[in-house]
């Protein structure tokens, strides 16, 4: 349901809403009963609020009704749950289930693999079947992370600290305008 709540939203704000909607609720029955209007009410800081509250309620009464309640562990499940997409499911089995079916691509992701000359491609299904073929498959969680941290800390998409870049000499810095 994080996973959900982060689209177009920042972790903090993520990490900051979800102590009071887990406390409300805590099995999937809870989320898909939970009325709409107290569910927009709790998430409605991470923005697209009704959106997400409809995607929240869908993807617990599916867990609920078709999976006793339990997230699946295939790609092929996860996808087909309201609010669901790639990214939501590479996310959930690379971190719940520590298994490899892709590479999660964010903002971040996409935007340094452009930069450091990984792919030239914008969209993500594209950026992860570029990174596939070359991060080796035990390393695509682990990747991602890195990333998106690197994007956090380091290299932002304005401002890069390319002068205290951990792999600025690993980087084409494409795109990146000098200082």
């Amino acid at each position: 349901m994080a996973t959900i709540l982060s689209a177009q939203c920042t972790d903090e704000r993520v990490n900051k809403v979800t102590p009071a909607l887990f406390a409300r609720c805590h099995t999937a029955r809870d989320f898909a009963e939970i009325p709409a209007a107290e569910l927009e009410g709790l998430i409605r800081t991470t923005g697209f609020f009704r959106s997400k509250a409809k995607s929240i309620r869908g993807c617990a009464a599916t867990l609920a009704r078709d999976h006793g309640g339990e997230v699946p562990r295939t790609m092929e499940h996860l996808h087909k749950l309201p609010g669901v997409g790639r990214k939501t499911a590479n996310v959930v089995l690379g971190n719940a289930f520590h298994l490899a079916e892709g590479i999660v691509v964010d903002t971040h992701v996409g935007r340094l693999c452009r930069r450091m000359a990984l792919t030239r491609q914008h969209d993500p299904v594209k950026v992860e079947q570029a990174l596939v073929k070359i991060v080796p498959r035990e390393d695509w969680t682990l990747f991602s992370h890195l990333l998106i941290w690197h994007g956090r800390r380091r290299c932002s998409a304005r401002k890069p600290d390319c002068v205290h870049c951990e792999i600025s000499v690993l980087c084409p810095k494409r795109g990146v305008r000098p200082r």
